[in-house]
């Protein structure tokens, strides 16, 4: 994982730090680029369980802002969930623009279009999963928390293998098991990385990933002033500040 972070952040665009904003469900950084104004958003993480006072959940809290963008990018690296989730939404707010393969490859649409009689992996209870199990012949969940009806995540080194498409949540780059569940993918399997956190870095197609799914911020202050009110990714969505776009390994 560090190698993997570490080309991506080699990639990144300077910009001067504007803004951070740890919100209940995102975490945003805004910064000013060459290309303009750009939010970028990660998964908000944290551990209820530590100790705060022995080790605050942000070590700089108050003083962020004296950091560089790039400096904050290095946060990534940091053994806090929530240093972690503003490492990666900096990240996120200066990868350069890309050329978007598709507006939108819709997850559940695709598969329903594309894998009803395939074997499919899922890393990660997305709020498609329930609509898509009557629909997929061979659909299997993995998650760290399981519902009904998922497998636990310690089963993905059996179940991996033998995926046809693998589906997986980009907060496996924030808790550090992307790599090792590529390790077990098939170099035949079609691996989808999705959700919001997605980094639209095309780095991540030379660690197997053949579709990166994720979003961009086109309203970056409108985004900023919902989520410092703890909304949803979908409230975020429905507010018209983010769109979901899709890169594609050609």
């Amino acid at each position: 994982m560090i190698e993997l972070t570490q080309k991506i952040i080699d990639t990144l665009l300077p910009g001067k730090l504007v803004s951070v904003l740890v919100g209940f469900s995102r975490t945003a950084v805004l910064v000013e680029t060459t290309a303009g104004l750009r939010c970028g958003i990660a998964a908000t993480f944290t551990d209820w369980n530590s100790s705060h006072r022995q080790r605050p959940l942000v070590q700089d809290a108050g003083h962020l802002l004296d950091h560089s963008a790039l400096d904050l990018a290095q946060l990534a690296f940091s053994d806090s969930p929530t240093e972690i989730s503003i490492g990666w939404a900096a990240i996120n707010a200066l990868i350069p623009n890309q050329e978007y393969a598709q507006a939108d490859i819709n997850t559940e649409q695709y598969l329903r279009k594309n894998a009803k009689e395939k074997k499919v992996v899922i890393v990660g209870h997305f709020p498609f999963v329930e609509t898509l199990r009557n629909d997929i012949k061979d659909l299997t969940v993995l998650e760290l928390k399981p519902k009904e009806g998922d497998l636990p995540a310690e089963f993905a080194e059996k179940v991996l293998p033998d995926a046809d498409i693998a589906v997986i949540t980009a907060t496996t780059l924030a808790n550090h098991t992307f790599t090792s569940l590529m390790s077990f993918i098939n170099p035949k399997t079609l691996v989808m990385l999705v959700g919001p956190s997605t980094p639209m870095s095309p780095v991540l197609f030379e660690y197997g990933v053949d579709i990166l799914s994720g979003t961009y911020v086109s309203d970056p202050d409108k985004a900023m002033k919902w989520i410092s009110q703890g909304c949803s990714f979908h409230q975020l969505k429905a507010s018209g500040t983010v769109k979901l776009v899709s890169m594609r390994h050609k």
